[in-house]
């Protein structure tokens, strides 16, 4: 344990009222030093993920805690002070945040944060900041929701929907690092060779002139046999019909995201499993923890996890601008704000 003080002057991101990127502004706080089992984080680098954007504008699935929420789930950091009790972690050592944080009050969008040290994982010392940012929720969610969860095995053929995002092109490298073989889909062909390059078997365009039905083009990319998973971030009227690409009487469907905000309609397809994937529920138990921290910093050893990084912002007060672009769906990959 090392001696806690007060660090004063912490610039934190914070927002008052529901709204655009336009409500998050960055204030200078006190932050009181880490209590028993806490950690004092100087943070290096956030990474930007949808959730955050659906909580600052009320979408997300619990409320913020206004005025003052803060906001973030994802950073990559070093310890600076940990307080009574602390086990797992010593001054120095580099870590993701990201288990079980609650928004409103311990939001990561700061240039220190203090949190529980069930909320922090080790990331490898040989990981950069930028890179770990950009690394663990959307390669948890990924590896929990397709393999622990949807049980992707070698062999395998996966579909993956939205696979632009953060988590979609995590799922891609993921699927392949265990020898599953990724097929996905993309709103635009702009994205497409991206996705193909990033390791996708095929790619199906979903919107624009060049519109390709999803059931006849990942029946043919597989022989007429379909998919044993499907990995979707959409849900909306479109969930019903895309279970008509799985195998018959056996396919998996695993939901882990609400990009289209209509009601999703059930398939009626015999056989079918479907599952709506948490991420919590795997990163909060001890177990899951250490199962999806091994395969990801593996992973990230090894080369075969490489997050796309689609823009780096300097600066908490880029942090707008940061949001803007990924409410645009013009990126690829995850963005990321450097401290």
């Amino acid at each position: 344990m090392t001696t806690p003080r007060t660090t004063t002057g912490v610039r934190t991101v914070l927002f008052d009222e529901i709204g655009g990127p336009d409500v998050l502004t960055v204030h200078a706080l006190d932050l009181a030093a880490p209590g028993p089992g806490e950690v004092l984080v100087r943070v290096e680098a956030l990474g930007l993920n949808r959730a955050e954007a659906l909580f600052r504008s009320g979408g997300y699935y619990y409320q913020p805690t206004l005025p003052g929420s803060r906001l973030g789930y994802e950073a990559a950091g070093t310890v600076e002070a940990t307080g009574e009790g602390v086990t797992a972690f010593a001054v120095g050592d580099t870590v993701f945040t990201g288990p079980g944080i609650e928004m409103s009050t311990q939001g990561v969008y700061a240039e220190r944060v203090v949190l529980p040290e069930s909320a922090l994982v080790p990331r490898p010392a040989e990981v950069d900041a930028v890179t770990g940012a950009a690394a663990w929720l959307t390669y948890t969610t990924a590896y929990g929701g397709m393999i622990e969860t949807g049980g992707l095995r070698p062999g395998d053929h996966v579909l993956i929907t939205g696979a632009s995002s953060g988590v979609g092109t995590a799922a891609i490298q993921v699927a392949r690092r265990i020898g599953a073989v990724p097929l996905a889909t993309t709103r635009t062909e702009a994205k497409k060779k991206q996705l193909l390059d990033l390791g996708a078997e095929h790619v199906i365009v979903t919107h624009g002139k060049n519109t390709e039905d999803v059931v006849k083009e990942t029946r043919q990319a597989t022989g007429g046999q379909g998919v044993e998973l499907i990995f979707d971030a959409i849900g909306g009227p479109g969930f019903r019909t895309l279970a008509e690409a799985l195998v018959p009487d056996e396919g998996t469907v695993v939901a882990y995201g609400w990009l289209d905000p209509r009601p999703a309609e059930l398939p009626r397809v015999a056989g079918l499993t479907i599952h709506f994937y948490a991420n919590a529920t795997l990163t909060t138990s001890p177990g899951g923890r250490r199962r999806s921290t091994a395969f990801l910093n593996q992973g990230l050893r090894d080369g075969t996890l490489r997050p796309p990084v689609a823009e780096v912002f300097d600066g908490l007060d880029r942090i707008q601008d940061a949001h803007r672009l990924m409410e645009s769906n013009r990126h690829f990959g995850k963005i990321v704000v450097t401290l």
